[in-house]
């Protein structure tokens, strides 16, 4: 088995790149396919849930949260959670609402086959039989059924940009509109902070006020350690310098 039978659960993955413990589950499931190893009915349903997670992190409401509230949700708990804050529930169509069921049902029949099967999370008697390959690809096209089917609402959904943590390059067509009604104007105060205002079309102002570390830190990691790193190294004596000039 390989990679082609989860196409839906790489790309989700790739999206979440950023998301480390989604990664780490991702290489245990490329790693079992890899051996034929039945672990990858633990990885492709811990992919599930981990996603499930993911989605309601990012499209939960803090007002009227749909997140479970038991101490260990269950795998249904997690699903059912996720297609309420994608709002799936909301599109009245008989058929598209059969179809949301299918897949509730699909994520049941994945966690019974887990906690049946799967060898990774918990003990077993030690002369079972290993499944077959039939039971591993039903597992993963499962998995991966489900997880197409939640990745692909969720970049329909409507995110909020305040608590959202997709990145910059996501919203493209919003900084499009942003740059070309807004301007900026910059200088640097005499604390050595940048001050930026920021022109809207109204022509109000927003003023920013940033120092050099946070600016490196936002936009370019690379240069922060760069900086880090030439800081460390600075001589102590101009420091000391700039503090009793200050002080005079």
């Amino acid at each position: 088995m390989n990679f082609d039978w989860c196409p839906g659960i790489r790309e989700a993955c790739s999206h979440w790149r950023d998301a480390p413990m989604l990664q780490q589950t991702f290489e245990e499931l490329e790693r079992a396919l890899a051996e034929d190893n039945d672990a990858c009915i633990d990885s492709a349903k811990a992919i599930v849930e981990v996603i499930c997670q993911i989605i309601l992190q990012e499209l939960d409401s803090p007002s009227n949260p749909v997140r479970p509230v038991e101490a260990l949700p269950t795998f249904g708990a997690w699903m059912s959670a996720a297609v309420r804050a994608l709002k799936l529930g909301d599109i009245r169509h008989n058929g598209f609402q059969k179809l949301v069921s299918q897949h509730r049902k699909l994520t049941d029949a994945l966690g019974d086959l887990r906690n049946d099967a799967g060898t990774a999370s918990h003990g077993r008697e030690g002369f079972l039989q290993r499944l077959s390959v039939h039971h591993r690809r039903a597992a993963v096209l499962s998995a991966d059924a489900i997880v197409t089917f939640l990745h692909q609402a969720y970049l329909e959904a409507e995110l909020d940009l305040v608590r959202t943590r997709e990145p910059y390059e996501r919203f493209g067509h919003l900084h499009e509109l942003i740059d070309a009604h807004v301007s900026l104007q910059a200088d640097v105060d005499e604390e050595g902070f940048l001050t930026i205002d920021v022109t809207l079309p109204s022509g109000d102002v927003l003023p920013l006020r940033v120092e050099a570390s946070r600016l490196l830190y936002q936009l370019d990691r690379d240069a922060f350690v760069e900086a880090l790193n030439a800081a460390r190294g600075a001589p102590a004596a101009v420091v000391e310098q700039d503090e009793l000039q200050g002080e005079e």
